[in-house]
């Protein structure tokens, strides 16, 4: 089984943000202060079981993953791990500029780039190699909950060096606004989350940040415990 506590290398909007207000209304989660929100009284018209669907993704608050949720290795501690973030984010880099859509990916639906980005897949890569040396090895249970034998032998390979099979060109940056939905319902919702979403006018979002979370139980939520500006490359 998994130890605890957990962390994880996020990116997530800054807090207070149009962006940050969206995602943590609609998945009823406050990933800064650790609270419970109100969804919107549109959403649970519009959807009455709205609370169900959004129940896994909720737990995690709204984000998207960097570095995959990790026990720490021995020897290295959070004060380490918030460290190693502070230091990453002063080293210049491009920072990576997305034109945001809402759309299904695989089973779920999520707010991803329009169109690839080879700046996000840096990041991305250097934040999984970077923070790699704070994960402790995957516990054999961890590693059959990733259903090996349903991935690609890269993504295999991926989940054995790296505690996770998306990564580096499987990498996809999503923010996760859905559980596992039935196929019939992606229309349905598709329409009301654009909709939602197109009311904030945001063209692009800039990934100029990542932040650090914990997950303190295996019945708790991710919570951010540090944010972390990245320095642009002059």
């Amino acid at each position: 089984m998994s130890s605890f506590p957990r962390y994880a290398i996020y990116f997530l909007p800054p807090p207070g943000s149009a962006l940050d207000r969206f995602g943590a209304t609609l998945l009823g989660y406050d990933v800064f202060a650790g609270a419970e929100l109100s969804f919107p009284d549109e959403m649970v018209r519009a959807v009455p079981d709205w609370a169900e669907i959004t129940g896994d993704p909720r737990k995690y608050g709204f984000h998207a993953t960097m570095k995959a949720p990790m026990a720490l290795a021995a020897g290295h501690n959070e004060a380490e791990l918030l460290w190693a973030c502070a230091t990453f984010a002063e080293t210049p880099r491009a920072i990576p500029i997305i034109a945001p859509v809402v759309q299904s990916i695989g089973s779920f639906i999520a707010l991803v780039p329009s169109l690839p980005s080879e700046e996000l897949l840096q990041l991305a890569a250097d934040c999984v190699r970077s923070f790699d040396p704070f994960r402790a090895p995957l516990t054999p249970e961890d590693r059959a909950r990733r259903k090996p034998a349903l991935l690609t032998s890269r993504q295999v390979e991926y989940l054995d060096d790296w505690g996770y099979p998306y990564v580096i060109e499987e990498f996809r940056f999503h923010m996760t606004l859905t559980g596992s939905l039935d196929r019939a319902r992606h229309g349905e919702l598709l329409g009301v989350l654009r909709a939602q979403f197109d009311a904030l006018g945001l063209e692009t979002i800039a990934i100029d940040r990542i932040a650090v979370c914990r997950q303190d139980s295996a019945t708790g939520k991710f919570h951010s415990i540090g944010q972390f500006q990245l320095r642009p490359m002059l």
